[in-house]
This record gives structure tokens, sequence and C-alpha cells, in this order.
């Protein structure tokens, strides 16, 4: 575990909040192990042009904002569960069409759970991307999309900066 403060709002440039807030109806189910919570809480700083996402917690709740223009798509509240780890137990997506335009709640959950597995936590995330890749054709119709441009679209890259890079062992304690 890096021993560096956790990224705050402050550490972010003109990050603005999500406008007009949607509860999400459906969140992921994932057990987040108590090892994981702490590398989440750590957040994550986008440090180039192909990465999309920053990452900040404030208490119990994950904030996720796109990194070119600040703005909040993802919130998500975490509270500990019977036995150890973390859920969460409520999210909401950004509504205004002018700033996200989600393709519809199963969408919304599997970015969620997507984002933060491979790019807050540096995860590998093959069957989130996999499945990512399957409901966008579903969802478009067209199969003809390439994986690679449909990934970096949306989820985009992670660096393995030097604060990220001894929390990017896929061999993580994850439970599912």
């Amino acid at each position: 575990m890096t021993t560096d403060a956790p990224l705050a709002r402050d550490s972010f440039r003109r990050l603005k909040p999500i406008s007009t807030p949607k509860q999400m109806p459906h969140v992921p189910d994932r057990v987040w192990s108590e090892r994981e919570w702490e590398r989440i809480q750590q957040g994550y700083h986008a440090q180039d042009m192909d990465e999309k996402w920053n990452a900040f917690v404030e208490g119990d709740v994950l904030f996720l904002h796109r990194s070119w223009t600040g703005r909040g798509v993802y919130e998500a509240s975490f509270a500990p569960i019977a036995g150890g780890g973390r859920k969460i137990v409520s999210a909401v997506v950004e509504a205004d069409t002018r700033h996200y335009r989600s393709p519809g709640d199963e969408h919304d959950q599997l970015m969620l759970e997507l984002v933060i597995s491979a790019i807050v936590l540096g995860e590998p995330a093959t069957e989130l991307r996999a499945a990512l890749r399957d409901l966008t054709a579903r969802l478009s119709g067209k199969n003809d999309a390439p994986a690679g441009a449909l990934e970096h679209s949306v989820v985009g890259l992670r660096s393995a900066s030097p604060r990220q890079a001894s929390d990017t062992d896929p061999n993580s304690d994850r439970t599912a």
C-alpha cells in the first residue's frame, strides 16, 4: 500500500458536481475487500489525455469525474458488510444529457464497476471489458466496433504512475 495521502477534491482542478443526479436502480453486486477499499480511498488522478477518469473519496462516497471536463458522472456510496468488505449500497449518475449520455441503467451499472476495477484499482477486468463490448453491441445492433476503440472511448487507459504502480497487482485479494 502506498503511504501517499489520499487524493481529495482539492487535488483536482475545475471539478464540477453532478448537475442532475439520477438514482441508479441497480448497483454492482461486487464485494470489495477492506484492502481494496483502502486502495479505492487513495483515489486516482489521470496522468495524460488517454486517461478518462479521476476518482476521490469523501467519507464513504466515491466520486468519479471525467478527467478532461471535470464533470461528475458517478457517485457511489459504500458501506461495510457483515463478514468484512464493502458494497455499494446506492449510487447516482449524471442525468443531464448535455454532460453525459447514458445508454441505460445496465450500462451505468457495468461502467461504474468497470471504472472502479480497471481504473481505480488497476485490475485487468477482462470479464467486465467483455461485458461492455457485448452490451454495446446489443444496444447498438452493431457488432463491428473495434474492441480497443470502444474501451478507449469510454473507459480510457490507466497509467502505472509511481503513485499507482504498487497498487496494480492483478492478484489482489478480490472477493466476488
